[in-house]
């Protein structure tokens, strides 16, 4: 197997040229674009979208896809905000050089998934034939609390959808915080649709996430399984390793992650770009 490292940028910290420093002192030629400054890659300007791209091209680094807030919302939100949010986040992918976009399947006003399930495949058909217009991949994540957290349920959109265009994130520690086990599972409900990787872990105990290999996301048996499914693609640092297991936790967590993931990558003798 071989995979390409990427990781969320302001994991490391709010500056581009921290990020970079950060980056390039791991070895790792990509980035997943979040935030810079403080201020999510939907509130970024086209000036500043524009010279984030030219610092990064100068420092030899790519955009592995944009880590976008798109669907990390109420299904009620107001349409025309939504619609307008996402067709600014695949100009952006494309001015930043990237053809993949993270998405998620919206925040529910009460838990009845059912209920909302027909508006939430008619937002993501919209989103996927507009993506696939402009050559992008959406990739869903598993998030804590969206329509898509369970295994069952991300697999339910995949394929109600059923559009080569709409490929899966599998995060093992999100997972774990709604009481699902990543591997076996999730893994195996998922497998054929899995296109990237979010690397972090967690503890069924109480939630935390630490490094990946120090919880429960079986990772040795997640990555030994991705490798026997001829997996290729993004394993995307996300250490969410701040107080309170929240993103950040700047540079020097970010480097305990780095070496964590390469350890165990190592271990399996899987090759890294």
């Amino acid at each position: 197997m071989v995979v390409t490292l990427s990781a969320f940028g302001d994991e490391i910290g709010p500056t581009l040229t921290e990020q970079i420093q950060a980056l390039v002192r791991e070895g790792i030629r990509f980035v997943e674009v979040r935030s810079v400054n403080h201020t999510n890659i939907a509130e970024l300007t086209e000036p500043e979208v524009d010279a984030m791209r030219e610092a990064l091209d100068a420092a030899g680094i790519g955009v592995s896809a944009i880590g976008s807030p798109i669907g990390k919302s109420l299904i009620t939100e107001d349409e025309g905000v939504f619609r307008a949010r996402f067709l600014r986040i695949l100009d952006y992918a494309q001015r930043l050089g990237t053809a993949r976009v993270r998405v998620f399947s919206f925040y529910l006003p009460e838990p009845s998934p059912e209920t909302y399930r027909p508006r939430i495949l008619d937002r993501f058909l919209w989103m996927v034939d507009r993506a696939a217009q402009k050559g992008i991949t959406l990739l869903h994540e598993n998030e804590k609390g969206i329509y898509g957290d369970t295994p069952e349920r991300c697999l339910d959109l995949l394929n109600a959808v059923a559009a080569p265009t709409l490929r899966a994130v599998f995060d093992p520690a999100n997972f774990i915080q709604v009481g699902v086990r990543p591997f076996p599972d999730a893994y195996h409900i998922l497998q054929d649709h899995i296109a990237y990787v979010h690397v972090k872990d967690a503890r069924f105990a109480d939630g935390g996430v630490c490094v990946a290999g120090a919880g429960d996301g079986r990772w040795d048996d997640l990555v030994a399984a991705l490798a026997a499914h001829q997996f290729e693609g993004f394993f995307s640092l996300e250490p969410h390793l701040a107080a309170g297991s929240e993103p950040g936790g700047g540079a020097a967590k970010f480097h305990e992650a780095a070496r964590a993931l390469k350890s165990l990558l190592a271990q399996q003798d899987v090759e890294v770009r």
